[in-house]
């Protein structure tokens, strides 16, 4: 989480709305431990990662929506061991994500 402060902080000063995406579970491997932490704030900027890659693009767009009203959130994202070898994984997990808008 210190890696994103900055960006948070800068983010802050410029008015903008910021959403947290933290890893609270995984379920198999997974390239992130929990208390991982991507924040995105509402011009899609993204600090941090979640997942290394492979569900980032989906993670900042539940975060967006967590911005435009949609509330906080529990999601998940996995692949099987075959599905991910099938996109060039080298093995399957699931994350389990908390996504929150950030109050300032």
């Amino acid at each position: 989480m210190r890696e994103i402060l900055d960006d948070i902080e800068r983010w802050r000063r410029l008015g903008r709305s910021v959403a947290l995406a933290r890893v609270i579970d995984l379920e198999g491997s997974g390239p992130r431990m929990p208390g991982a932490t991507m924040a995105v704030a509402d011009n899609g900027e993204v600090a941090g990662s979640v997942s290394g890659g492979c569900v980032e693009g989906a993670v900042v767009a539940e975060a967006l929506e967590v911005l435009d009203g949609g509330g906080r959130r529990l999601v998940s994202f996995g692949y099987s061991d075959d599905e991910a070898f099938a996109v060039g994984l080298t093995c399957g997990g699931t994350v389990h994500l908390f996504i929150e808008p950030l109050d300032w």
